[in-house]
């Protein structure tokens, strides 16, 4: 079975209510009448209803199984204006006029448990999405930074999951602190065990291994290293250590002095800063012909997801179903 079949398998049930605010675009769309299809979830879109019935109709998309809504036309967008304003300190007819917003109103839908989770980024910069899930669903606890992690399907990779590698971050954090690659690791390892089953092994890369070179750029992955070991003992975590002492247990033999829980066996690769992410992600996908699956923002305390604005219908696909999986495991 690939990726997105095992994924699949595994989702219980049809009750996910999926909000994507981007209602009009016409890749959501065709995204949506595809989880309808498949069967896994409920899309609920947002916008003007009028021009999202206008669109589905002029690329062939059935509406049937979603759900629309335009905000400002809903029951509840006043109890969301107030309980946006109390918790920020607005006036109430501010609060209003920012939850007309779908992005905005759709956030507000999953703190509230009127969705599950959310998919947005179509057409909106990453910056904004962000900004909005930090403001309105906040971070999970123990948790200060989000980021975001990747799942790939590597052709050929014999690995200790198969052909299946979890990379982070990978889309948001430029020049983590080692405080905050602490954050994307414990946030990485969180993620792979909700919505892969994994045990995660969480190595963090640089070029140094063990220090075998010394610069201050390595230092920070060590000190994110043992940060991360004070406020999760029980997780395995390991590095600083070059990408092949992660994966390939031959070099990890001769490489590494000690006894390693992760050293050739890695399963979730941190990225010392994003260069290094985008550029590593991007070599695997276009020589490695790696298939890229999410980039699910993680570190927040509901599933939520920061799409590509390039992002193809299958992409969105992938990422709703990871996001669904994500859903179940915290409700669990």
């Amino acid at each position: 079975m690939t990726f997105l079949e095992t994924q699949i398998a595994k989702i219980k049930g049809r009750n996910t209510r999926i909000v994507y605010p981007e209602g009009n675009e016409p890749t959501i769309l065709k995204a949506a009448q595809e989880v309808v299809s498949i069967g896994f979830a409920t899309p609920i879109l947002l916008g003007d209803v009028e021009e999202i019935k206008k669109t589905a109709e002029e690329i062939g998309v059935s509406l049937n199984g979603m759900e629309l809504y335009c905000p400002v036309e809903t029951d509840n967008i006043d109890a969301y204006a107030e309980t946006f304003a109390a918790a920020n300190e607005l006036p109430a007819i501010a609060a209003k006029i920012i939850m007309k917003k779908p992005l905005y109103y759709g956030a507000m839908m999953v703190k509230q448990g009127d969705a599950d989770c959310i998919v947005a980024g179509l057409a909106t910069e990453t910056n904004e999405v962000v900004a909005t899930y930090k403001l309105i669903i906040g971070m999970a606890e123990g948790v200060t930074v989000p980021s975001c992690f990747t799942v790939l399907e590597i052709p050929g990779f014999e690995g200790s999951e198969g052909n299946l590698l979890a990379l982070s971050d990978t889309a948001i954090n430029i020049n983590p602190t080692s405080e905050e690659l602490a954050d994307i690791a414990i946030a990485s390892a969180r993620s792979v065990k909700e919505i892969m089953d994994w045990e995660p092994r969480v190595a963090m890369l640089s070029f140094s291994t063990c220090g075998s070179a010394n610069h201050e750029c390595a230092s920070k992955v060590a000190n994110a290293v043992q940060m991360v070991k004070e406020r999760e003992p029980e997780l395995k975590v390991d590095g600083e250590m070059q990408l092949d002492s992660a994966i390939r247990p031959d070099v990890a033999a001769r490489k590494f002095k000690r006894p390693s829980d992760v050293a050739g066996i890695a399963n979730v690769l941190v990225f010392p800063n994003l260069d290094a992410g985008n550029i590593g992600t991007k070599l695997l996908q276009c020589i490695g012909k790696a298939q890229s699956n999410g980039g699910i923002l993680q570190g927040f305390a509901k599933p939520v997801s920061d799409v590509s604005r390039g992002a193809s219908v299958e992409n969105i696909i992938r990422i709703s179903v990871m996001l669904t999986r994500a859903m179940q495991s915290k409700n669990k």
